[in-house]
């Protein structure tokens, strides 16, 4: 069996060497993020798309790599994942509605679900209460599906500054590392190990350098490998009662920078899916915080609750879920006193009428 560390080390390698090559493919396929082609779009120059390219490359090369310890489970997030990655690489290109990304989403997790790769709870719930095995199944595959496309999207949303999306990807997987070697699940924890490595590798190019985006490819596969991994998380020796709350935690900034984004577009009449400066990252910049500031500070966030999620495994399942609730409660507080926060294009647009 492979060692996480080492498997973390190699791809940490392969997404640096693969940087260069990945940002020139992008620019001769014209894989290229055009500032003003949106109105959220105001980078300085034209940039590559390349994140995608880099992170599916990579993950192949890994795929071979580490060949002894693709087991069927591993096989079937990675074929779910290249569905996402080819949509995506689609939307980078063509700039897809939401009806056919919603295609491909649904695709990767069917591919997902029908090979058992899904959530089981409430089974496990339905199962102690004497109630009906169909309809737990059904609801198990409702929340699966939910799971697998809301996490996608949501870290797709949260891409709105260099290295945010790298950065969570990264802290995400190396709790995720954590968290599978503590519940005997070695495989998981060594390709949780690998997706570390490349999240770094990404953040150096994305985030440290600002030599390409990830685009729609690069930051839906990261979330749509994060989701999976949360579903194939199985703490055996821990209660169900409380052990699911984990995953979600960990992914608990994505998740609540959707919910902002999507509160605040409701609230004002705009489309859900249009491109705005609406973000947690864009509020803050507007309250003063300078921008790699903001950026810290949500992966400091993103720490901070990976820290509660872990510490949730040594408690009762009474205390733990009392934490859970407990920073459910505060981030729904902190999101709706920021929601009324003005955004980038609330500030710009006053600017101009001034």
């Amino acid at each position: 069996m492979g060692n996480p560390f080492f498997s973390l080390l190699v791809s940490f390698l392969a997404g640096m060497i693969l940087g260069y090559p990945a940002a020139s493919l992008a620019e001769r396929l014209n894989l290229m993020d055009v500032p003003g082609s949106a109105p959220h779009k105001q980078h300085a120059k034209p940039t590559p798309l390349a994140g995608g390219i880099l992170l599916f490359a990579a993950l192949a090369g890994m795929a071979f790599l580490f060949r002894a310890s693709l087991n069927r489970d591993i096989l079937v997030v990675l074929a779910g994942a290249a569905v996402i990655f080819l949509f995506g690489l689609w939307d980078d290109l063509k700039g897809l509605s939401a009806v056919p990304k919603l295609i491909g989403q649904l695709t990767a997790s069917a591919i997902l679900i029908s090979s058992g790769v899904q959530v089981r709870f409430m089974t496990i719930l339905f199962a102690a209460n004497d109630l009906s095995p169909e309809l737990a199944q059904a609801l198990n595959i409702f929340i699966t599906l939910f799971w697998l496309i809301g996490i996608t999207n949501a870290l797709n949303m949260i891409d709105s500054m260099d290295g945010i999306v790298a950065g969570i990807g990264a802290i995400a997987s190396a709790f995720f590392m954590g968290a599978t070697a503590l519940s005997g699940q070695p495989i998981l924890s060594q390709w949780s190990g690998i997706l570390l490595g490349l999240c770094a590798g990404l953040y150096i190019w994305n985030g440290v350098a600002a030599r390409f985006f990830l685009g729609d490819s690069g930051a839906q596969t990261i979330g749509f490998l994060l989701a999976s991994l949360g579903i194939l998380y199985n703490p055996l020796d821990r209660s169900p009662e409380s052990s699911w709350i984990v995953p979600i935690m960990l992914l608990g900034v994505p998740i609540f920078d959707t919910t902002l984004v999507v509160l605040s577009r409701f609230r004002r009449g705009q489309r859900v899916g249009s491109g705005r400066r609406d973000h947690t990252y864009h509020r803050l910049v507007v309250m003063g915080f300078q921008p790699k500031v903001a950026v810290l500070t949500t992966h400091l966030t993103a720490l901070l609750i990976s820290c509660v999620a872990f510490l949730t495994f040594y408690l009762p399942p009474w205390l733990a879920l009392t934490f859970f609730l407990a920073t459910i409660v505060f981030g729904l507080l902190f999101l709706f006193w920021l929601e009324r926060k003005p955004t980038l294009d609330d500030q710009d647009h006053h600017a101009s009428k001034n």
